[in-house]
């Protein structure tokens, strides 16, 4: 291994040792005229510079054995195999990480050969969602060893700080609904109004997915279908019967929303919105409105986190707030329940903010 500094001296006889660096090709002063003392220098300039070297190849070379592909592995590589991983929205949902300009010079890298200060690099120039990618990348070339240890720690990367989000407002969503000439386009804004479910779980809602005689929708959501959870049962009132009336029997209710990817609902929705100079809301500011219209009338959280998910940012964000909402007292809640529970579900009257019998199933 070919030594990094050498060891000059400015003129013949007690001039000053110098010690020269081939890789800045840059020479700095070492502040002694005695040779012994300059020669140990510059040995021990070369030795701390060789064995963290060393180490590192006999590490690759260790490495190698237990995986032959560990040095030709690139970040590219590596996220077209978790990509593999993923089905579904999810996984479009790194295709488009995938063209992140970001990360270009990243992605031909050899995983093991690079150095923490390219990851930070890439976060400095990229966006939230490339912070968001990029870490879930990292912990997944960790987990699969072919890291041999985390190159940015856990507490050392930026945090995520996402844009504040705000609810849709009464007023924007009437004018919204009168604005749209769309029929289905219409229904599904309003049925998001009244029910806070995501665009996902709302356009593919099915007529199979409505119980007329509890007056009960159910839906298994998205993000949760595989994990074995039970679909939330939403009552719904007299307004979301009448919506629902006018929409297909069997089959989707949205038989044209279904096929549209989410970014182009997201898209259209987004284009009505600046039509009519609504700005800072999006398709999921109806979750965040549903959540704060439960607070506000009291409606339990419990029943919240039913509807919505119990992960639900929505959810733990209007909660959380310290607006002084009246809890209504428990043995109101006692007799109302008391009073449902001795009628058959589809007789009972749809009460604001009151456990029903088919909300408790």
């Amino acid at each position: 291994m070919k030594n990094r500094f050498r060891l000059i001296r400015r003129g013949t006889r007690g001039g000053t040792f110098y010690c020269y660096d081939r890789k800045t090709r840059k020479r700095s002063s070492l502040g002694t005229a005695d040779p012994d003392a300059a020669v140990e220098i510059v040995a021990a300039k070369n030795n701390a510079e060789r064995q963290p070297m060393l180490n590192l190849q006999l590490a690759r070379a260790y490495l190698q054995g237990s995986d032959s592909t560990m040095n030709k592995r690139t970040w590219a590589d590596a996220l077209e195999s978790l990509i593999q991983t993923k089905q579904g929205a999810n996984k479009l949902r790194w295709q488009v990480f995938q063209k992140d300009k970001a990360i270009i010079p990243l992605v031909s890298k050899i995983v093991v050969q690079t150095e923490a200060e390219a990851i930070l690099a890439v976060l400095r120039q990229g966006t939230v969602s490339t912070n968001v990618f990029l870490r879930r990348l990292h912990n997944f070339c960790v987990d699969m060893n072919w890291l041999p240890w985390p190159l940015v720690p856990k507490r050392q990367w930026p945090a995520v700080r996402f844009k504040e989000k705000r609810s849709i407002t009464a007023e924007e969503h009437a004018k919204i609904v009168e604005r749209e000439g769309n029929p289905e386009r219409k229904a599904f804004y309003q049925l998001a109004w009244h029910l806070g479910a995501s665009q996902s779980d709302l356009a593919h809602l099915h007529a199979e997915d409505i119980d007329w005689n509890a007056r009960v929708i159910s839906f298994f959501r998205m993000k949760t279908r595989w994990r074995g959870q039970q679909p939330p049962q939403i009552r719904f009132g007299a307004e979301v019967e009448e919506i629902l009336a006018g929409l297909p029997k069997s089959g989707p209710l949205f038989p044209y929303l279904i096929t549209v990817r989410c970014a182009d609902r997201a898209t259209e929705f987004r284009q009505r919105c600046t039509g009519l100079g609504i700005h800072g809301v999006s398709l999921h500011s109806y979750r965040y409105a549903w959540a704060e219209r439960a607070k506000t009338c009291g409606y339990p959280e419990r029943f919240a986190q039913l509807a919505l998910g119990h992960n639900s940012k929505a959810v733990h964000r209007a909660y959380a707030r310290k607006a002084m909402v009246v809890v209504p007292a428990l043995e109101d809640f006692e007799k109302q329940a008391s009073t449902l529970l001795q009628f058959p579900p589809s007789t009972v009257p749809a009460m604001s903010g009151a456990p029903t019998a088919a909300s408790v199933r």
